[in-house]
């Protein structure tokens, strides 16, 4: 018996269809459609699925490459810290940088690199001024192959990990809240950085095998309300007229601690007004720069009895020189895994120029190699923590590692002019 199928099939194809059979044949289409159309969509969501999975896979990837790249503590990561710690030098050093990034720092960084030791720089690159301008500096680094770390001296996690990754020899401690206005706004940032960071920083060090010698920026604010000139290392240090002041002094006697405890051997600088090209934003002289060429007038502080300030400006070259000196006359840390087996040194050095000028002779130097005159405005000084005179005496630097300062404000000043004309573009 025929099926049901070969029933209704026409012997001449073509030529004779009834309605039972197109009725049929609709039908048979349809469900070959539907089913055809059920494949489909199945295909269609297997590619799409297929499709995420790849996506997924491919951000994983790139996920990888970013943290095999980049991340702090990758693989990548760590190549970089050693290569960039690398020393060429017979009896070279491998010295660790905080605040790389910043004025001092990027300078002194550049120094020892030159001169074939290893450095690795440590800088968060906060925004109490312009962060553009570090990154310029790092960029500047960075072509001279030495590799800066993102992140803060409060991380001890990170700075373990860079003193597993290198042994370093030296720490050249720069990283600091500058300024002595800023802590009437921000006091927290001072405790946070001065004095926190420089402690999390010392217990890395004392715990550190070898431990290094560290070198750190202290101030001359810690002369405060010292009314006897020039400043030597030991006149009083006790009357802070600043909170800028009063961390830097707090710095002085942590270390000093640490010295006595634990071995390390300290060597702290004195800076008297840095400027130079490449400095820092707030400085008097780069913002009275800025002011003087876009016609604004600036403000200039006088003490009392009218007495003009006077500042013992020090060119950004004759502190590095300082900086490099006391690294290498350091001598070495004493302890071991934290424990002190014998004294270290403990130093403090005046890093200045020992030729104080007033402020206003400073702005008549700028509207010199400005070409431009300035428009002043002349106010009282304001309780603010400034003092009305710095005066180094530099005779112990001299004697220690034959510090000698050779550049004149008039000479340092026309150097920064060209360097800020430059980068600046005005």
């Amino acid at each position: 018996m025929r099926g049901l199928e070969e029933e209704f099939i026409p012997s001449t194809p073509g030529k004779f269809k009834d309605k039972t059979y197109v009725n049929y044949s609709v039908n048979r289409q349809f469900h070959r459609c539907f089913a055809s159309t059920s494949t489909m969509f199945l295909w269609a969501l297997f590619l799409i699925a297929l499709t995420a999975s790849y996506l997924s896979f491919q951000s994983f990837m790139d996920s990888g490459t970013r943290y095999l790249s980049s991340t702090w503590g990758s693989l990548h990561w760590e190549k970089q810290v050693r290569d960039s710690a690398q020393i060429h030098r017979v009896n070279g050093m491998s010295v660790l940088v905080t605040g790389a990034a910043g004025f001092v720092g990027s300078h002194v960084s550049i120094a020892l690199k030159k001169r074939g030791d290893g450095v690795v720089g440590i800088d968060n690159f906060n925004n109490y001024y312009d962060p553009s301008l570090k990154k310029a500096r790092k960029n500047l680094l960075n072509s001279q192959n030495i590799f800066i770390v993102e992140g803060d001296i409060n991380d001890m996690g990170m700075l373990v990990k860079l003193f597993d990754i290198v042994a370093f020899t030296h720490v050249m401690h720069l990283a600091a809240q500058a300024g002595v206005r800023y802590a009437m706004e921000n006091p927290q940032s001072y405790v946070h950085s001065n004095i926190a960071g420089l402690v999390t920083l010392l217990e890395a060090c004392k715990n550190a095998n070898p431990q290094p010698a560290v070198v750190w920026a202290s101030s001359s604010s810690v002369y405060g309300l010292n009314e006897k000139v020039p400043f030597s290392e030991s006149d009083r240090t006790d009357q802070p007229a600043s909170l800028y002041a009063a961390t830097k002094k707090a710095g002085e006697e942590i270390t000093h601690t640490y010295n006595h405890i634990y071995g390390l051997s300290i060597t702290g600088l004195r800076f008297f007004t840095v400027y130079g090209p490449w400095g820092r934003p707030d400085m008097a002289y780069f913002s009275f720069t800025r002011n003087i060429l876009q016609g604004k007038p600036i403000t200039v502080y006088r003490g009392k009895n009218r007495v003009d300030l006077a500042r013992d400006f020090t060119y950004i070259d004759d502190v590095v020189k300082g900086c490099v000196g006391s690294l290498d006359t350091a001598g070495k840390s004493t302890g071991s895994g934290g424990k002190k087996k014998g004294p270290a040194p403990y130093r403090i050095f005046n890093l200045g120029n020992t030729s104080p000028v007033t402020v206003p002779m400073m702005v008549g130097m700028l509207e010199k190699h400005l070409k431009v005159k300035a428009k002043k405005h002349i106010v009282d000084m304001p309780g603010n923590g400034d003092v009305p005179f710095t005066h180094a005496n530099i005779s112990s630097a001299q004697k220690a590692f034959g510090y000698k300062p050779t550049t004149d404000l008039q000479t340092g000043l026309r150097k920064f002019v060209r360097w800020y004309l430059s980068y600046y573009g005005y």
